[in-house]
């Protein structure tokens, strides 16, 4: 069935409105990623929340901004009190997400309606619709969720705080965090000095400096230390649950200070210093690095995933703006040159949508398990090396485009969106950080050479990507080719990392991580065109996706000298209802090259 372009004139700005409803790449992204009998029961949630989000976290989340967290390391006599000072709206925040919607709840434990746990794609799902609002508290949501998934796969004698963080009651509920940047060490774990010396109840008692310590007030907060007569590196270090309170009682620690942060200022980012603070041992000791690991794998997803949200949020406020801005006797949008910069803007967020979407669901088969047909366990192999090859990719990439899609519809605003009384000036303070947050763009793209070579995940990237390719409809056969050779040179640069020194691999390794990022884009748009246009369930094949495939391996995987200036092409103007405003395509008109095609 064809469905007519979105009307963003009908807003005056990108709130008071359902953002779930407003954005078909978020919700055509996501529900692809889904367990096939999970969505149904999903979607009218993700409505609701995208209600919510646009008609009251949204405006709540700016004044935040205004009158961020405060902290209080000592009260009126100087003793430490250790206290963080939130705005009553960052209370009524968690309290719609974590009491009412149940976010960090519903992973774990089965949600009504349910005779089972929900997936974690649901979760970030719902983590996406935040970070429209606010990456800042998407971050606590998110190590909160992380925390449970540590203490649900160890031993520990903390099932108190795995109940509280998992909670629905947001009386009972708290949030968790991860401590692990130490001055001297940044993103060389290995080389961290906090020490954990057992005492003689059974816990440890933790001595040193944590130098960057988001969500630092969380009462669930794991944190790496190193027990004595450890060894060197990450094999030496342990994880440990580290409240701020004991026994209602303030933790033997010192909340130094608050970083004086560019954005992110709904979470209270500082530094502590332990003093003998107890800690409860989390699995092993030694096994610290591998158990944060687990969280680490879900951080960088939520990263990606959040990093979508603010494009999504940014998009429309920019499409929003040029509907209802008139220049020079027609409406902004209406401009060839406009036109063309929301086209491509919203083709870039589709890849990074579908990409990161794709990761969750990898993700989530590898943590809640795949079944296979036969004994070899070669699916749930599968699950594990997509996971960990394409969860670094979508962070990195993520990450990066979030930054430059941000700040151009910032600039779409003009004047206004520099000002802080519009929404795009929080947006790029906050999406800076998701470069950094998680692992900065070189750590993770070592990461991506590491799973290659000891994972040996191009053994599950390659027939997956061939899979993709395999498209059923004609009309898509001659792209799906011109993807394949771009899928050759990947496979060959593959083969030339393998041979070649570390160092030589090392200074490619961002351009691998890219090479990556983009040809599995452009297959996964591609197959994501071939089921639309097999359609056969009422609502008739769609056109649009075949579009915003071949329009993304143009911008990516294409080589052309004149940029396309002598081509003749206009693209993006012809086609700016279907790649901007998401109306239908009748397939009918696609003929040859789908961008050949007029709607």
């Amino acid at each position: 069935m064809s469905t007519g372009p979105i009307d963003y004139g009908d807003l005056t700005s990108g709130r008071e409105c359902n953002y779930w409803r407003m954005d078909p790449t978020l919700r055509a992204a996501v529900e692809r990623a889904y367990p096939s009998d999970e969505f149904s029961w999903a979607s009218p949630i993700l409505e609701r929340f995208g209600h919510a989000c646009g008609h009251g976290i949204a405006d709540r989340s700016d004044r935040i901004d205004r009158h961020p967290p405060e902290l209080h390391t000592y009260d009126a006599d100087g003793e430490i009190v250790n206290e963080v000072e939130y705005h009553p709206d960052q209370r009524e925040n968690e309290r719609v997400v974590y009491g009412e919607f149940r976010l960090t709840h519903d992973p774990f434990h089965a949600p009504p309606g349910r005779g089972e746990p929900a997936s974690y794609t649901h979760a970030l799902a719902m983590q996406a619709l935040l970070s429209y609002c606010d990456i800042g508290f998407t971050c606590p949501a998110s190590m909160t969720t992380g925390a449970a998934i540590v203490l649900d796969a160890a031993d520990h004698d903390c099932e108190e705080y795995f109940d509280r963080l998992t909670n629905d009651d947001i009386d009972e509920h708290i949030e968790g965090a991860m401590f692990l940047t130490e001055k001297q060490g940044g993103s060389d774990v290995g080389a961290n000095e906090v020490r954990a010396e057992p005492a003689d109840d059974g816990t440890y008692r933790l001595y040193g400096e944590k130098w960057f310590c988001s969500n630092i007030d969380a009462q669930g907060a794991l944190a790496l230390a190193r027990t004595p007569d450890a060894p060197d590196g990450t094999e030496g270090l342990s994880l440990f649950l580290v409240p701020r309170e004991v026994d209602g009682e303030v933790n033997d620690s010192l909340f130094r200070r608050l970083k004086d942060k560019l954005g992110t200022l709904s979470v209270p980012t500082g530094e502590i210093e332990f003093r003998g603070a107890t800690g409860y041992l989390i699995g092993e000791e030694g096994d610290g690095f591998r158990l944060m690991a687990e969280m680490m794998n879900y951080e960088r997803l939520t990263n990606a995933t959040g990093a979508v949200g603010v494009m999504g949020r940014a998009l429309l406020e920019a499409k929003v703006h040029a509907a209802d801005r008139e220049t020079f006797g027609k409406r902004l949008d209406e401009h060839a040159l406009m036109r063309r910069d929301l086209a491509e803007l919203t083709v870039e967020y589709e890849g990074a949508a579908t990409f990161s979407f794709e990761a969750a669901r990898w993700y989530n088969e590898y943590k809640r398990g795949v079944e296979s047909d036969d004994d070899t366990g070669s699916d749930a192999d599968r699950a594990f090396k997509l996971m960990r090859l394409l969860v670094p990719v979508a962070k990195y990439r993520t990450a990066r485009d979030s930054v430059g899609i941000a700040s151009y519809c910032m600039e779409i605003l003009g004047g206004n969106g520099y000002v802080r009384e519009h929404t795009t000036p929080r947006l790029l303070r906050d999406t800076q950080v998701l470069p950094i947050w998680e692992g900065a763009s070189n750590v993770i793209s070592l990461d991506v050479l590491r799973v290659l070579e000891r994972e040996r995940a191009h053994e599950a990237l390659i027939p997956f990507v061939s899979e993709l390719l395999a498209v059923d409809d004609d009309r898509l056969s001659a792209l799906s080719e011109e993807i394949r050779e771009s899928f050759e040179a990947l496979q060959a640069s593959l083969g030339t990392l393998a041979t070649e020194d570390a160092e030589y691999a090392q200074y490619h390794a961002k351009e691998l991580a890219n090479l990556i990022y983009d040809v599995v884009t452009a297959a996964l748009l591609l197959a994501r065109a071939d089921d639309a246009l097999a359609v056969d369930d009422g609502s008739g094949p769609d056109g649009r996706l075949a579009l915003v495939a071949e329009a993304f391996v143009d911008e990516h995987l294409r080589d052309d000298t004149s940029r396309g200036i002598t081509s003749g092409s206009t693209v993006c103007d012809d086609h700016f209802d279907a790649l901007a405003r998401y109306a239908s395509v009748a397939p009918g008109t696609l003929t040859g090259s789908t961008l050949a095609a007029r709607d």
